[in-house]
C-alpha cells in the first residue's frame, strides 16, 4: 500500500518539476515534448534545463534516503545519517580546494570531481582508523574516527575560507547548502552510474541486515557474514553518499528524515524498508527543489529540506520516545 502511494508521489512530483518554473509549461505540452514533438523553446526547457533536475534530484534523494537507512541499519542507531563518517567533511574540503584555486571556472568536472575525491578520501581514513585495531569492525572506532575526520576536514576548510577573498567564501558556502542549479545529463548519468547499481546491492544484503538486527553474534550463528556485510554495506553506502554529494553538494535531513518515518509506518524489514526509503528521498527531494526554485530568487535546496526535516524530526523523535 505505501509502496503504491510513493510511486504515485514520486511520479507526481516528476511531473510537477517538470511543468513548472519561471517558464511553466502544461501537461500536453510535456506530454507531447516527450513523445517527440512540442514547442521548440520549450523542448529546449524540458529536455535540457528541467528533465535532468529532477531526474537528478530522484537519483540523489533516493541515494540517500537508502544510504541513511543503511546506515542506521548497520549501526542500529535511528539517528545515523549518511554524513556520519565525516563525508560531507571530506566533500566539503575538495571542493573548497577547487572553488580557492580557481579551477571552477576552468572546467565544469573540477567541482564534483574534487568533491568527490574529498569524500572518497574521508571514507579511505575512516575505514583504515576503524579497522586499525583488529580485523573485526568496530563500530564505536568507526564513529568516533568519523567524528575525529570531520573536524579536522572543517579546520581544513576554515583555514583555507579564511585566507580566501570575500567571491571564495560566498561560492563555497552557496556549495555546501546544497544545489541542482547545475545539473545536466552527463551529471545524471555520473549520479546514476553510482547510485543505480549501488542501491541493487544494499538491496541484495536486506536479509543479513534483518539477521544482525537481532544482534552479530546471533546473525553468525545463522549464517550471515556479519563483517562481510558491515563492510559491503558501510562502503557503498559512503559510495553512494559521495556520488550524490560531487553533483548536489551537501543536502541534509533526507538521509535522516526518510528512513526514520519508513520505519515509524512500515517497521524494520529492510526487504521493505530500503526500496521505500529510495522511493520517499527520490519524492522529497525531487518536491523540495521545486520549492526551491519557484520564487523570485532560487533558495539553496539544504534550505528547503531543513526547514521542512527539522519539524519533522522532531516530531518523529517525540513520537517514538513516547510510544517506548
Amino acid at each position: 500500500m505505501l509502496g503504491t502511494v510513493l510511486i504515485a508521489a514520486l511520479s507526481t512530483s516528476i511531473m510537477l518539476g517538470v511543468r513548472f518554473g519561471s517558464v511553466p509549461i502544461s501537461t500536453a505540452d510535456v506530454l507531447a515534448i516527450l513523445a517527440g514533438g512540442g514547442d521548440s523553446v520549450l523542448r529546449d526547457i524540458v529536455l535540457n534545463l528541467r528533465l535532468p533536475r529532477v531526474l537528478l534530484g530522484v537519483i540523489v534523494g533516493g541515494g540517500l534516503a537508502l544510504s541513511g537507512a543503511t546506515f542506521q541499519a548497520l549501526l542500529r542507531n535511528p539517528l545515523a545519517e549518511p554524513y556520519i563518517l565525516g563525508i560531507s567533511g571530506g566533500a566539503s574540503l575538495g571542493a573548497v580546494s577547487v572553488i580557492a584555486l580557481g579551477w571552477v571556472s576552468q572546467t565544469s568536472w573540477a567541482l564534483p570531481l574534487a568533491a568527490f575525491a574529498g569524500a572518497l578520501l574521508a571514507i579511505g581514513l575512516v575505514f583504515r582508523v576503524a579497522t586499525s585495531t583488529g580485523r573485526a569492525m568496530d563500530v564505536r572506532v568507526l564513529l568516533l574516527s568519523g567524528v575525529v575526520i570531520a573536524s579536522f576536514f572543517a579546520a581544513c576548510i576554515a583555514f583555507i575560507l579564511s585566507i580566501s577573498p570575500a567571491r571564495t567564501v560566498q561560492t563555497a558556502v552557496l556549495w555546501s547548502m546544497g544545489s541542482l542549479a547545475g545539473a545536466g545529463w552527463g551529471s545524471v548519468i555520473l549520479a546514476a552510474a553510482y547510485t543505480l547499481p549501488a542501491a541493487v546491492a544494499l538491496a541484495a544484503l536486506a536479509r543479513p541486515l534483518n539477521l544482525m538486527a537481532i544482534g552479530e553474534e546471533t546473525a553468525y550463528y545463522l549464517g550471515a557474514n556479519v563483517e562481510g556485510v558491515k563492510r559491503t554495506g558501510l562502503v557503498i553506502a559512503a559510495l553512494i553518499t559521495a556520488a550524490g554529494v560531487s553533483v548536489a553538494g551537501i543536502i541534509g535531513f533526507v538521509g535522516l528524515v526518510v528512513p526514520h518515518t519508513i520505519r515509524l509506518l512500515i517497521g524494520s524489514d529492510n526487504r521493505v524498508l530500503l526500496p521505500l526509503s529510495f522511493l520517499g528521498g527520490a519524492t522529497f527531494l525531487t518536491l523540495a527543489d521545486l520549492v526551491a526554485r519557484l520564487g523570485p530568487t532560487e533558495i539553496p535546496i539544504g534550505v528547503i529540506t531543513a526547514f521542512v526535516g527539522v519539524p519533522i524530526f522532531l516530531v518523529l523523535l517525540r513520537r517514538s520516545l513516547t510510544s517506548t
